[in-house]
Formats: structure tokens, C-alpha cells, sequence
């Protein structure tokens, strides 16, 4: 009687342990999850051309030589109603109209004036707005909250940094 005793009480605890095995297997992952990267803004300011090229003449074709580009960097669309544009010195622009922007594509926001379209929208301004030698392009939510920033010309020894 020992026997059977003795090998039933290593069967079962053979099975404690390979159950015990097959949950820290399966909960492995969740606890992975909890380390993962920081969610990262799907809309990011991607490229400014902050100085026009050619003459600063304020005329409607310098004026949208002058822009900032976001992109879309995933795969759903996002609605950028709401959202705001600004610089340094408090120019704002405001996405209007349910401005949607398709996952993986890009806008380009010029500073004068134009017919808005999926990939190149105006500011209708009739001056410049961003500096060309120091500045900061700021992308805030509908909620205003920080989305992103790039700035240009604070560190001599360096061109654009993000924020």
C-alpha cells in the first residue's frame, strides 16, 4: 500500500507543477505588457520649412513657401478638428471643418493663402510666422494638451530638436 501511495503523492505533485508551470507561462505576458513603450503620439510634426527660399517679399507665393508638415504615423485616421498650430509669438492655427488625417499620409500647413485640400492646407495670413532664426512649432489636441514640438535655432549646434 505504501507504494501506490508513494506514486500517487509524485503524480500529484508532478501536476501542482506543471500547472504551476503553465500559469506563470500564460501570465507572463500580462506582466510584459506593464514594461511596454510609452504610447507614442500617432500625429507627429514631421519637416518645417521655416525660411522661405527666395526673397522675404511677403508676396502669397513666399509666404506659402513657408510651412510646417504633420504626419500620420499610424494606421487609423485621426480627426484634427480642434487641434492647434502655434509658434513662439502666440500664432495660432486652428484645424477647422473635421479635417481628417489618413493614417500613414501627411498635410503640409503653409502660411498664406490657398484652397485647402487632403494634403496642403492655408493659413490665409497675409505675414510670416514662423522665425527663420529661432522658434518653436507646437502641436496641441483638441484638448490642449501637448502633442508635439520642434524647435529651430536655440542651439547653435544643433538644427531642429524635438520636444
Amino acid at each position: 500500500m505504501s507504494v501506490s501511495v508513494s506514486v500517487t503523492a509524485r503524480r500529484l505533485a508532478a501536476a501542482a507543477l506543471a500547472a504551476g508551470a503553465l500559469v506563470g507561462a500564460v501570465a507572463l505576458p500580462a506582466s510584459a505588457t506593464d514594461h511596454a513603450r510609452p504610447h507614442r503620439p500617432a500625429v507627429e510634426i514631421s519637416d518645417v520649412q521655416y525660411n522661405s527660399p527666395g526673397f522675404d517679399d511677403r508676396s502669397n507665393r513666399s509666404l506659402n513657401k513657408e510651412w510646417v508638415e504633420l504626419t500620420n504615423t499610424g494606421r487609423r485616421a485621426v480627426n484634427l478638428d480642434g487641434w492647434t498650430l502655434s509658434d513662439e509669438d502666440g500664432h495660432t492655427y486652428t484645424f477647422q471643418h473635421r479635417f481628417w488625417l489618413e493614417g500613414r499620409d501627411t498635410v503640409r500647413i503653409h502660411t498664406g493663402v490657398g484652397r485647402d485640400t487632403d494634403t496642403d492646407l492655408y493659413q490665409d495670413r497675409r505675414s510670416y510666422v514662423w522665425d527663420n532664426h529661432s522658434d518653436t512649432a507646437t502641436l496641441r489636441n483638441d484638448r490642449d494638451r501637448f502633442v508635439d514640438a520642434v524647435s529651430w535655432g536655440h542651439d547653435r549646434h544643433h538644427g531642429g530638436n524635438r520636444h
